[in-house]
């Protein structure tokens, strides 16, 4: 008898503190990005848009791989163009919401972060590599260019060394990927679970308004032209000298004590 995974067991979330949690968690089929993980990852990624109480997001893989990128059998069991559409339609809606999230997002890599799984990973503000995660855009292997994989991927690393992994297939390991700007840091794997947790908690002691104001500015910013760009900036920045993190924070430095934040949503 064949078993599917309910929609409640195919992502899992666990609130702690204000961080919250996701693992993917289909580690038979190392995580792939079936039509029902897109719409658990969405329902998510939009409940959490709404909650001022969040302050961090951890996406990270259960098993020996973080994510393998599509489901490829279920693609292929949809053999039909508009299918396909809507299908990348969801997906990219996924990453677009991981980028427009107002708090940081964390990948947590371990094994094998390939094609869409590889697209995850750059969409994510930071991420923490294990020893062992190796990432490739893989699909022209399979006759498939990594298009969508491409738009996250050319932000993250070189045009050219985004093209050389775009079209040869080839995998990386942790080191270069992170030589190349697609991890923010790498770890042994014994030490992954608390490398991300000291990031979460580095992250949870800063002015929760002030992340939320830089995660509003930082990704807009880069898609602008310099002028345009110190333009928004400056008024984001001026918004942000008006909340009363901003004035306990300066405050508090001026007075050689450690600053009080605000807590919203708590």
């Amino acid at each position: 008898m064949n078993h599917t995974q309910s929609a409640e067991d195919i992502l899992l979330r666990e609130d702690k503190d204000a961080a919250v949690y996701l693992t993917l968690n289909r580690p038979d089929k190392f995580n792939t990005l079936s039509e029902a993980m897109l719409a658990a990852l969405q329902r998510e990624l939009d409940s959490i848009a709404a909650d001022p109480a969040v302050r961090c997001v951890v996406i990270g893989g259960k098993g020996r791989g973080f994510c393998a990128g599509h489901d490829l059998r279920e693609m292929r069991a949809n053999p039909d163009q508009a299918y396909y559409q809507e299908l990348f339609r969801s997906c990219s809606r996924v990453m677009q919401s991981v980028v427009a999230l107002p708090v940081p997002v964390i990948a947590k890599v371990q094994g094998m972060a390939t094609a869409a799984g590889c697209q995850l990973v750059a969409s994510c503000d930071l991420a923490i590599g294990a020893q062992s995660a190796r990432f490739a855009v893989s699909g022209i292997n399979v006759g498939l260019f990594c298009s969508t994989p491409a738009v996250a991927l050319s932000r993250n690393v070189t045009a050219k060394q985004a093209f050389d992994m775009l079209v040869c297939g080839d995998f990386i390991d942790a080191e270069t990927a992170l030589a190349r700007g697609l991890l923010s840091g790498v770890t042994s794997d014994s030490d992954l679970d608390a490398a991300v947790a000291d990031k979460v908690e580095q992250i949870l002691s800063k002015s929760p308004a002030a992340v939320r104001f830089g995660k509003s500015m930082f990704h807009p910013q880069r898609q602008m032209a310099l002028a345009d760009a110190y333009d928004f900036a400056g008024n984001v920045m001026a918004e942000n000298m008006m909340s009363h993190d901003a004035g306990e924070g300066i405050d508090a430095f001026l007075a050689k004590r450690r600053p009080i934040w605000d807590q919203p949503g708590r």
